[in-house]
């Protein structure tokens, strides 16, 4: 504005600031119309959006519903798909790419979906109620412990590293014998301390099963025990229960819905 107030065309004022003639003039034109606040521009941020809220949200909602209750013979979506649904029964025509950042700025990403499993037991909502007041108010005349197994567990050799010579690693043959069996892992969680006990068997039938129940009684000797656990058959044998009753243990046996 100083070179062209000194009498400069639009050419030569360019030329003294490395800019083309056409901004020069724009900014001469925007001066003599607005003043100075031509020297303050407001930028727009760029291109608008192209998509708007409800398209937006339309992807979203698409996006997030099973194939299967739309009537699509698949079961997961994927950009292609969702382009081609949103182009015939919404009337969005949209790209994949479009499609993706849509769903990256709200926080939508490919997951793999879980089952889950509900029990069939009539008695499930007592017990469950039963389990959830012990955990929010433990009993003052005892300790809740949480016991469980897991297993068969192969007693195998495992593949691991070390420092051999270069190309000739260490190999163990696919075809061995498992001459040691399997484990079974039983295990209490303590949720007053949150410690972890744990003994391996051969087998995890109802006798070994009531011999752990003895063992943590031998470790709690004093209050009750109230024990948590599934509805496995061993937990339910009436020589466990009664084994249970004789040691001072209250019995919780509730199914609970696990995820898958």
């Amino acid at each position: 504005m100083l070179a062209s107030a000194q009498g400069r065309s639009a050419a030569d004022a360019a030329g003294m600031f490395a800019m083309k003639p056409q901004y020069a003039r724009e900014v001469i034109h925007a001066f003599n119309e607005q003043g100075f606040a031509a020297l303050d521009p407001k930028w727009s941020g760029g291109r608008p959006a192209r998509f708007g809220p409800p398209v937006r949200e339309t992807v979203c909602r698409v996006a997030k519903t099973p194939p299967q209750q739309l009537g699509r013979p698949f079961t997961t979506w994927s950009l292609s798909k969702l382009v081609e649904y949103l182009a015939e029964y919404k009337h969005i025509a949209i790209s994949t790419e479009s499609v993706r950042q849509i769903l990256h700025q709200a926080g939508i990403r490919w997951q793999a979906t879980k089952t889950w499993k509900a029990s069939k037991d009539p008695d499930f909502a007592a017990k469950m109620a039963r389990v959830l007041d012990l955990y929010d108010h433990p009993p003052g005349d005892g300790r809740v412990i949480c016991v469980d197994e897991f297993g068969p567990l192969n007693l195998q050799p495992r593949p691991a590293r070390g420092w051999f010579p270069t190309g000739r690693p260490a190999r163990l043959r696919a075809t061995f014998n498992r001459t040691g069996g399997i484990r079974h892992m039983f295990a209490a969680l303590d949720l007053a301390t949150g410690q972890m006990f744990y003994r391996f068997r051969g087998r995890k039938r109802w006798t070994e099963f009531l011999g752990f129940l003895k063992q943590l009684r031998a470790r709690f000797p004093a209050g009750k025990l109230y024990v948590v656990c599934d509805n496995f058959s061993p937990h339910k044998k009436s020589e466990v229960v009664t084994g249970a009753i004789s040691t001072g243990s209250s019995w919780c046996s509730p199914r609970a819905t696990r995820p898958g």
